[in-house]
């Protein structure tokens, strides 16, 4: 297998997300999503956990209403909600099931798929389908940001921006320090909070890098002592005052990219992933210890 063979399956898929968020911003128009006034929960298990999180921000944010986000095996599935939103990219994953199961017949419940053919469909009240932006590599990046988009669309913002973003993201010349950076942290406020831990994830899982991630405002109360010459700070989103400043003083490389939409900034993370992984003669589509979907028995 050639290098550029490495990771065919995720270059496709990550490449292809203008075209995705396009056709989830037009199934927005009719999909059953939260409607404004609800008490909403969204529940995911690692990617879709960290969409949950930047969706839930955004929905707050925007006014339609509390908005909570958990990872399915830890959430508190006893309080009141009006919808329960289930994102699960291959319909099978076990922690959403079970929580599927524990709120049947007490919380209306909504799931966001890419596979219809799975058990998850059979659990819940509504379904959403996002089988264009299903994916074959192990390590997702289209499905969780078309879900994002969909959402984003359902709340009656407009995503051609973003779009417009993430095509020039995929334009643009990736910096090779990033590339062989021993080291990446990723940072993020308000919704943005959500895709830099999804960013570390990206960057984790397809080429077993070191990456940390946290809320912007936190990181000078102690992860900045970690970065130092040739390792990078990238921030998604407007960076608070004074930290491109502070991250200079340690050498390390500064990334922030503040007139460019966040989660175009985090197709710009699937990229480096990819490079990562090339760089280092691994295959993201078939990372060491990770499956499409985690099934316990």
């Amino acid at each position: 297998m050639t290098s550029h063979s490495r990771g065919a399956h995720m270059e496709a898929e990550l490449t292809s997300q203008p075209d995705t968020w396009r056709q989830a911003a037009t199934l927005a128009e009719t999909a059953p999503l939260p409607q404004r006034g609800q008490r909403v929960v969204v529940l995911g298990c690692g990617t879709s956990w960290f969409m949950a999180q930047s969706y839930a921000v955004m929905r707050e944010q925007a006014g339609h209403g509390l908005t909570d986000a958990f990872s399915a095996s830890e959430a508190p599935l006893e309080r009141d909600y009006d919808l329960a939103i289930l994102l699960s990219r291959s319909g099978t994953t076990t922690e959403v099931m079970a929580a599927a199961k524990n709120l049947q017949g007490r919380v209306p419940l909504l799931g966001i798929v890419g596979d219809p053919d799975t058990p998850l469909p059979t659990l819940v009240d509504d379904v959403v389908v996002l089988d264009f932006a299903d994916e074959a590599s192990v390590v997702q990046t289209r499905f969780a940001t078309t879900a994002l988009t969909l959402l984003r669309a359902g709340l009656g913002m407009d995503v051609t921006p973003s779009i417009a973003d993430a095509e020039a993201a995929l334009a643009a010349p990736i910096d090779a320090r990033l590339v062989t950076a021993d080291q990446i942290t990723f940072l993020g406020s308000g919704w943005a909070v959500g895709l830099a831990h999804e960013a570390a994830l990206k960057n984790r899982e397809a080429s077993q890098s070191w990456t940390e991630s946290y809320p912007a405002m936190e990181y000078r109360h102690g992860p900045i002592s970690v970065a130092a010459p040739g390792r990078a700070t990238w921030v998604l989103g407007a960076a608070p005052d004074g930290l491109a400043d502070d991250v200079a003083g340690t050498g390390a490389t500064y990334v922030e990219h503040a007139d460019v939409d966040p989660l175009a900034e985090l197709v710009t993370a699937q990229r480096v992933a990819l490079e990562r992984a090339r760089a280092r003669d691994l295959d993201p589509d078939h990372p060491r210890a990770l499956s499409r979907s985690v099934i316990l028995g």
